[in-house]
């Protein structure tokens, strides 16, 4: 937001004069409850949960305060300033910026606990701070020094407060005074760098609840710093100013940082996919009703930080071994808060375990991760919607760690489902999942495809319902696939899409059911498409796309077993009797099936004839002519990189002219897509030859070495 040196600092006035017009409710808190209940009503804002079953019985003027500093849209906020100016005859400016303040975290915005948890008089003890606050900043006299102190130690130990949160209180009504502490001016004090070290003097952290006396230690040194020549900035404001500024632009560069690092590789969708985790919330799960209660889930480690500031699970580790123990490797704490952090997803599934044999809960992970400095401990935050409260045997042994991942064992995982399909004793709506949308414009500038070749491909699939890419190595088969069923679908949905890769071990018991192998001996195992089809048919207004990678290298006819004839279109919804079980099987309608075939591939058998005709085919064709590609090229504008695909445009011209080899064997546009100006080099362009297209030449000319010697020349001699 833009702003001038007035705007940055005009809420300072209206908070303070708020602060004063506060304090004569001290004794009248009943009117004040009824004023903060009219300033949601006059403004049209909803209010936000201040007691339980909203039966506010009393309030501290923090708290009122708090209503319009936590993570609001500026709009709102505004809303609200403009009624609570209103009501209590304010004269000062309504001020619209808010960059630089201090807010709650809106899952802890009370300064109090609710009626049942507090004590009778944790709100008169607020009271009492924040009226030693005004008096101190007013006249800061010893007597009136005391006085807050005894109130902050008083406040800062009640659960549920900290440093954080008691601070940022204070800096809003008296910021002249009071150093705020919150996350973002501790970061910026105490681990930027910006901050001169030698000012606190060997101060290198602070705990989560500190003294009074370490609070004016450190409000004399900042002061005494930020008076002096050396200093840019000359109070309390300007600091807090200056952290938020600074921290903006470190967010920015992290986030910045992050981006060019995955896009360096090529990120397999899949990934997007709900995950599936197992977790205990603390030691012996001891925090689980707590965390149940308040529908988060939370990790120790608080000490180390906003785990959002952390670039890599390298600084994370380097921080633990500096607070923690030196001698200790931290590999498990390092990987589970990172993954909390950086990996766990909305929509994602946790596990609650107890132990290494009981689970005690499920839920549904519902925001991204936040640092709650103002918690006494547990400070790294999501909120989950719980859908299960209870006890259940582990199917297994538990690992002894705080997180972990366990999407990766799909049969770990059907298990672990199994146990919360079968039980129903409540009945919770999951979260929904939203996907950013996929046209046909997002299709065409992602495949280099012509827009012709498009509608013929999605035209054939519709009919057919089974289709088979096919195809020489890097014309981008798989990529293709996920996008095409991305473009029917209107969304980039990954819930709707499986994909899986045939090989010559594959079988049916892996594809539909089959006994294995289990700790009382076998039992009947339901496989990837048996379970896709069934999520398919439950969900029968939308498609879904089953797709297969190397789909020539199972035995095809072994593999889709009785289902061979139901895959085609005009049998879908027909049933058939499944081998393994009693059970009557269709595959729905709304089901399609695509499959990836290598053209170059020659250990392979030529496809089953009764299966090739339940298969469309679909030839894709290198994509250096079209405009998307010829678009893309332009855009990284690197001449040794024109020069090579150049000649490797040649060199298809001399491999389709030859007998033995022909269009399937033609070189891809694949082997130079993911590139950006950025990331190319002569050594990027190096290693496509040497490491990508000499050795495949070499497979193709197995028998001719002397076109492998020319052609592998000819490609050196381009990026020379």
């Amino acid at each position: 937001m833009n702003m001038n040196v007035v705007d940055q600092f005009l809420w300072v006035d209206f908070y303070q004069e708020f602060a004063q017009k506060l304090a004569v409710y001290r004794d009248d808190r009943v009117d004040l409850i009824k004023k903060v209940k009219e300033i949601y009503n006059l403004s049209g804002i909803s209010m936000p949960t201040l007691e339980k079953d909203n039966n506010l019985v009393d309030i501290d003027p923090f708290t009122v305060f708090g209503l319009f500093n936590k993570k609001l849209r500026d709009e709102n906020r505004i809303k609200l300033l403009e009624t609570i100016a209103k009501l209590f005859d304010l004269k000062s400016k309504v001020p619209t910026s808010f960059d630089s303040l201090p807010v709650l975290n809106p899952q802890n915005a009370t300064y109090y606990r609710f009626v049942d948890e507090r004590n009778g008089g944790d709100i008169d003890d607020l009271w009492s701070l924040f009226i030693s606050a005004l008096e101190y900043d007013k006249n800061p006299i010893s007597e009136n020094k005391e006085n807050v102190s005894h109130y902050f130690d008083i406040v800062n130990n009640q659960k549920g407060n900290g440093n954080s949160k008691i601070t940022m209180g204070l800096y809003w009504i008296a910021p002249n005074t009071f150093l705020n502490l919150d996350s973002r001016n501790q970061w910026f004090i105490f681990k930027s760098g910006k901050f001169p070290s030698k000012i606190l003097d060997g101060i290198e952290r602070l705990d989560s609840k500190i003294s009074s006396t370490d609070y004016f230690k450190i409000i004399e040194k900042v002061k005494t710093y930020l008076q002096s020549p050396e200093s840019k900035w000359k109070n309390f404001k300007e600091l807090s100013f200056e952290a938020w500024r600074y921290s903006e632009i470190m967010n920015r560069e992290i986030k910045e940082s992050k981006m060019i690092s995955e896009s360096s590789v090529r990120l397999d969708d899949e990934k997007e996919a709900t995950r599936y985790w197992v977790y205990a919330p603390g030691k012996d799960s001891i925090m689980w009703e707590e965390f149940y209660k308040r529908g988060v889930m939370a990790i120790g480690w608080d000490e180390i930080g906003d785990l959002s500031l952390f670039k890599n699970k390298s600084e994370i580790k380097e921080i633990m071994k500096k607070i923690y123990n030196p001698n200790l490797s931290y590999k498990n704490a390092t990987h589970a808060t990172w993954q909390f952090a950086n990996e766990m997803k909305v929509g994602d599934i946790i596990f609650v375990k107890k132990g290494r044999s009981q689970l005690i809960g499920r839920g549904i992970v519902t925001s991204d991760y936040f640092y709650d400095f103002e918690a006494s401990e547990y400070n790294h935050i999501r909120t989950v919607k719980w859908t299960h409260h209870g006890e259940w045997p582990y199917p297994g042994k538990a690992a002894m760690k705080t997180l972990t991942d366990v999407t990766p064992y799909s049969d770990f995982v059907e298990k672990l489902n199994n146990i919360f399909d079968d039980d129903t004793s409540e009945d919770v709506e999951e979260v929904e999942k939203l996907y950013s949308s996929y046209t046909k414009d997002d299709f065409l500038s992602d495949v280099f495809m012509s827009e012709e070749e498009y509608e013929r491909l999605k035209s054939v699939l519709t009919f057919k319902k089974n289709i088979i890419l096919q195809g020489a190595p890097g014309v981008g088969k798989t990529y293709t696939a996920k996008r095409l069923a991305y473009s029917f679908m209107g969304e980039k949905n990954i819930e709707r899409v499986k994909m899986v890769q045939f090989h010559q071990s594959y079988s049916y018991e892996d594809f539909i059911m089959g006994f294995r192998p289990s700790d009382n001996g076998f039992e009947l195992r339901k496989g990837a498409f048996y379970h896709f089809c069934k999520k398919a048919e439950s969900d029968a207004s939308n498609d879904y796309f089953f797709i297969i990678d190397e789909i020539n290298r199972g035995n095809l006819s072994k593999i889709f077993g009785e289902l061979f004839m139901l895959i085609e279109n005009d049998k879908r919804g027909a049933s058939l009797q499944l081998v393994y079980s009693d059970e009557k099987f269709s595959i729905p309608e709304n089901l399609y099936i695509i499959g990836m075939m290598n053209t170059a591939d020659r250990s392979l058998a030529m496809l089953d004839y009764a299966l090739r005709r339940r298969f469309a085919f679909f030839e894709l064709q290198p994509g250096f002519d079209t405009d998307g590609f010829k678009t893309y090229q332009s855009n990284i504008n690197n001449r040794k990189l024109d020069n090579l695909i150049a000649c490797v445009k040649n060199l298809n011209y001399a491999i389709v002219a030859d007998e033995s080899l022909g269009e399937g064997f033609c070189l891809g546009h694949s082997y130079f897509c993911n590139l950006t100006p950025e990331s190319v080099n002569d050594q990027v362009i190096s290693n496509i030859v040497e490491y990508e297209l000499i050795p495949l030449l070499k497979e193709y000319w197995f028998d001719e070495p002397t076109l492998v010697r020319e052609w592998s020349e000819r490609l050196r001699s381009t990026i020379k």
